[in-house]
């Protein structure tokens, strides 16, 4: 399938392309769901794919000497038909486990399924999520939560938003589902990331309604501005006084000199 794309069209290029990673993000979140899988990212080369698997234990990714690590690139290879060395797996820390949508939910998800109550799970990822720095965060869990009757519980804090390009930038969302005893439960996790000019822990762009007021510049007064204009103007006259008294000193040097004597008239000429 891969093998091929240098034969498509462009147009069937990027669906191959959106069905490989779709596929590939199913395969990861099944299979690393309990070492805090956060997002895989491909990289295309002329020569090879890349593929960065995001996680929170990279450790347990990679397992006993790169072990696990050779496992899935040997079933991503084969079932994509990918030539040998023609696909690479790498394993890369999440910096903030905190500013993560999907490591949360992963998280909320096993909480869950450990029988923790779903009002405890969720107010302590919202506050782990906000102690990380997050500007808000939104937990949404829906499904039979108690009882037979279905209903969707919502838990936030801090500032969300939902609409324009800034939700876009700024929203980090994970869906997940959790197959509990009584039937399937529905999480949703939204982060409100903060803005970061480095662009590490959020993104680089600010917010379209944050006004920046900066401190007006400290205006001298008039008193200051007259005493350095009358220091300019003593300072200016000292130098040309010492200019005019090197000039009078230079005459009197060349007035007191011996007048020169020439050395034609000495020899008779």
């Amino acid at each position: 399938m891969m093998a091929n794309r240098s034969k498509m069209s462009t147009k069937r290029k990027f669906v191959a392309d959106g069905v490989f990673y779709a596929e590939l993000n199913e395969l990861l979140t099944r299979e690393l769901a309990e070492n805090g899988y956060a997002g895989v990212e491909v990289r295309t080369t002329p020569h090879r794919t890349e593929i960065i698997i995001r996680a929170t234990k990279t450790q347990d990714v990679l397992g006993e000497k790169g072990q696990r690590i050779r496992e899935l690139t040997s079933v991503v290879q084969k079932r994509f038909d990918f030539a040998d060395g023609a696909v690479e797996l790498y394993a890369e820390r999440v910096q903030n486990r905190g500013l993560c949508a999907q490591a949360q939910a992963e998280s909320l998800k096993f909480k869950l399924l450990a029988g923790l109550a779903v009002r405890r799970a969720c107010y302590g990822v919202v506050r782990f999520v906000m102690e990380a720095s997050a500007k808000g965060c939104e937990v949404i869990v829906s499904g039979k939560l108690r009882g037979q009757r279905a209903k969707a519980m919502k838990f936030g804090d801090g500032y969300m938003i939902k609409t324009g390009h800034a939700s876009q930038v700024y929203t980090d969302m994970a869906v997940r589902h959790v197959a509990m005893r009584q039937g399937m439960i529905g999480i949703r996790v939204s982060i409100m990331l903060p803005h970061d000019p480095k662009g590490i822990i959020g993104p680089k762009i600010p917010l379209d309604d944050v006004v920046t007021i900066l401190e007006p510049k400290e205006e001298p007064s008039p008193e200051s501005l007259l005493q350095e204009q009358q220091a300019a103007e003593d300072r200016a006259a000292a130098a040309q006084a010492a200019v005019i008294q090197q000039q009078l000193l230079a005459q009197q040097q060349a007035a007191a000199a011996p007048p020169a004597v020439d050395p034609n008239m000495n020899a008779g000429f």
